[in-house]
């Protein structure tokens, strides 16, 4: 399959499937923008990483205020006023609910890791001999949020 055929079949799977998390979950409305993310500095980034037939990871990147927001309509409590266990408990959840209903879209076998959260200033967080297959930028109420989808081609190295 083509880059660009494979890119944009993700990026449908990928809209539908974090809508749907986002809504059932939490009762928050995200839709598509092209609002660039601007790094990793200041935000907090969630990652499940992929095996099997296809290997890679997915990354969901919000600011922090959105993440304490997102915890508390997740466990139906006040939200958090800064970031905080529970908080990086929930955003690992997200990732995970998000990677687990994308990996059926991509062929059959794929195991998902345990979540990793990392946030605060001046980290980088980088899959090595991945690639960016699909950078999609969300709206929602209370800001943006991203995902990125990495493979890192394990069967051409």
């Amino acid at each position: 399959m083509l880059l660009d055929a494979a890119v944009h079949m993700h990026k449908q799977d990928l809209e539908a499937v974090v809508g749907s998390v986002f809504s059932t979950m939490m009762g928050v409305d995200v839709w598509p923008s092209d609002t660039p993310c601007p790094g990793a500095a200041g935000l907090l980034t969630a990652a499940v990483y992929l095996t099997g037939q296809w290997e890679g990871a997915i990354f969901i990147h919000c600011y922090p205020p959105q993440a304490c927001e997102f915890a508390g309509r997740f466990v139906g409590m006040p939200p958090p006023e800064a970031v905080d266990d529970d908080v990086r408990d929930v955003m690992g959840e997200l990732a995970n609910m998000i990677a687990g209903n994308l990996k059926c879209t991509f062929c059959p076998g794929i195991r998902i890791s345990v979540p990793s959260v990392v946030d605060g200033r001046g980290y980088s967080l980088r899959v090595c001999g991945g690639h960016v297959v699909c950078d999609a930028g969300f709206a929602t109420a209370g800001g943006p949020i991203w995902i990125t989808l990495i493979d890192t081609d394990a069967a051409a190295q």
